[in-house]
């Protein structure tokens, strides 16, 4: 048997065609729409700006809450004939909750989607809401949390956050809430996020033949009794990089393993940098080539697997890697991390690595956007980060365009390794002091 070491080259990167960006203005809302010519299935969208960063400062989860509750009937009818009338159409509702939106969207069959959109806005505009219901749906949630939060992970994600962005801001805590910030909700806090952020029109996106749609009478159906205008959007939230690194060390006895969670802030998604940024997040961290993933993996093996990458919204962004390694390895693993961080800030990226990630992103593009959905799903990043509409269309262009200087120049302006937070959740009885000898920073106890 032969081995073969050295990994295969990249690929040619395959091309892609957005389709043409479509935009009208009906009845007090807006209609952004892609035609796809000849194809027999479409996908309605409605993109309202009710996302997570709506939600007040110890109201954390309100977004998931009624996102569930949406399925509990409307005005018009109760949940089991709701049920009947959107299974009749063979579809349903699909809900979607970020940092800047919340999404409601169906797909069916062309000549079935003016009946999929009023029900779609019958379930958003006029939801039930019913107290037993509201109540039933947020202790369901708070438990699905518990059961989560047993699991390592979901309280180191949590700490880090806090400790970037500050546990005083919205965006400093968990996007879906925790087990207590959901169970103290009540009714009145569901049903006033909701006629505060779901009765104005919003967007509605559309995906399909257009030949065969009626943008106009979709829209209206869509934004029908809604009242209000777009509110402010606010501006980037300069959230600036901490003075010195540290270790913050979540306890958990008895555990084999320690969960690894390393950040700081990074730049807002419409930034001129986010596509070099990107292409260095996959250099350093995004790729299952990455540069992390071969050291703390293949040649360190301390893991199955580490990933660190950029991710952005509106206003906001962080640079994040998650792992989990071996409790007996956690410091060195620490050390390595941070190290192969600190180097690419320092020496930037090679082209034969650059050209593995510009050709993997490139080519994802036209495996990722062919369906009805997906290509919905890249309207609305255009609608929430204000992108121009042929943005997706020069998408492919911009990441093979991108060289070496530009990436390198990224990663030197946009990775702080001596401002990382190191999240570390483990059994602080056996790996406190060599997180201390190891020098990474000092070593503080999160306290609940």
């Amino acid at each position: 048997m032969t081995l073969i070491t050295t990994r295969p080259g990249p690929g040619a990167a395959r091309p892609y065609r957005f389709p043409q960006v479509v935009r009208r203005a009906v009845a007090g809302g807006q209609v952004v729409a892609a035609h796809l010519p000849g194809q027999n299935l479409a996908v309605a969208l409605l993109l309202l700006d009710g996302g997570a960063g709506r939600e007040p400062v110890g109201k954390e989860g309100l977004g998931g809450v009624l996102a569930k509750a949406l399925e509990e009937g409307t005005a018009q009818r109760d949940a089991t004939a709701y049920a009947l009338a959107i299974e009749a159409l063979g579809t349903e509702l699909v809900t979607g909750l970020d940092w800047d939106s919340f999404q409601v969207s169906v797909q069916v069959p062309v000549d079935r989607l003016s009946a999929a959109v009023e029900l779609l806005a019958e379930a958003v505009r006029t939801p039930k809401l019913d107290p037993a219901d509201v109540l039933r749906v947020r202790d369901d949630e708070a438990t699905a949390l518990r059961m989560d939060w047993a699991n390592p992970g979901p309280r180191a994600d949590a700490v880090l956050r806090g400790d970037i962005f500050g546990t005083d801001n919205r965006w400093g805590r968990p996007m879906y809430g925790d087990p207590d910030s959901v169970a103290a909700l009540d009714v009145d806090d569901v049903t006033v996020f909701h006629s505060e952020w779901f009765i104005r029109p919003g967007t509605l996106i559309v995906a399909g033949d257009l030949d065969r749609l009626d943008l106009d009478a979709l829209g209206a159906a869509a934004f029908a009794g809604t009242a209000g205008g777009p509110v402010e959007k606010g501006g980037p939230i300069e959230v600036p990089p901490h003075g010195q690194r540290r270790v913050i060390l979540v306890d958990r006895p008895g555990s084999v393993q320690s969960t690894l969670r390393l950040g700081h802030p990074s730049p807002h998604r419409a930034h001129p940098d986010y596509v070099p940024m990107t292409l260095a997040g996959t250099v350093l961290g995004g790729a299952f080539t990455s540069r992390l993933n071969h050291l703390i993996r293949e040649v360190r093996g301390y893991t199955y697997g580490i990933r660190g990458d950029f991710a952005s919204s509106r206003r906001f962004g962080r640079f994040a890697i998650s792992s989990g390694v071996q409790t007996a390895v956690t410091a060195p693993a620490l050390v390595e991390t941070v190290g192969e961080v600190s180097r690419t800030q320092l020496t930037g990226v090679t082209e034969e690595e650059l050209a593995v990630a510009r050709s993997w992103r490139a080519g994802q593009l036209s495996v990722e956007l062919q369906s009805p959905r997906a290509i919905a799903s890249a309207l609305t990043t255009l609608v929430v980060h204000d992108l121009p509409d042929d943005y997706h269309a020069r998408l492919r262009e911009s990441l093979l365009a991108a060289d070496v200087d530009q990436v390198s120049a990224a990663a030197a302006a946009h990775l702080h390794p001596e401002s990382l937070t190191l999240v570390v959740e483990g059994d602080s009885a056996v790996i406190r002091d060599e997180l201390v000898a190891a020098g990474l920073g000092e070593v503080v106890d999160h306290t609940p």
